[in-house]
């Protein structure tokens, strides 16, 4: 199991702990921000694959921040996919790249 602190920017919630193993979501907790909501957040993902909660949860906005707890989310989950599945995140931007 890989698990990271991630600060976040821009959001109420100030750090995220994320935990993934075997390629999916295993469990997540924010510090500060909306509790049901975020408590809601981390249930739902929970036993997603990594690549699935990148996707639905990345650019969702929070009023006019330009960024949210779930769109932080995501960034920490795309950061750990950098350090510990390099592969996995390559084969996603070759799929970008080529429906552009």
């Amino acid at each position: 199991m890989r698990t990271l602190e991630y600060k976040t920017t821009g959001i109420c919630c100030t750090q995220i702990n994320v935990a993934v193993e075997n390629g999916k979501v295993a469990q997540v907790h924010f510090l500060n921000g909306c509790d049901g909501n975020l408590k809601a957040v981390s249930q739902l993902v929970r036993g997603m694959p990594v690549e699935h909660t990148i996707e639905l949860l990345k650019g969702i906005d929070c009023g006019k921040r330009g960024t949210s707890c779930p769109a932080q989310l995501a960034h920490a989950l795309e950061q750990i996919c950098q350090t510990v599945y390099p592969p996995l995140v390559e084969k996603q931007f070759e799929g970008i790249a080529k429906s552009d």
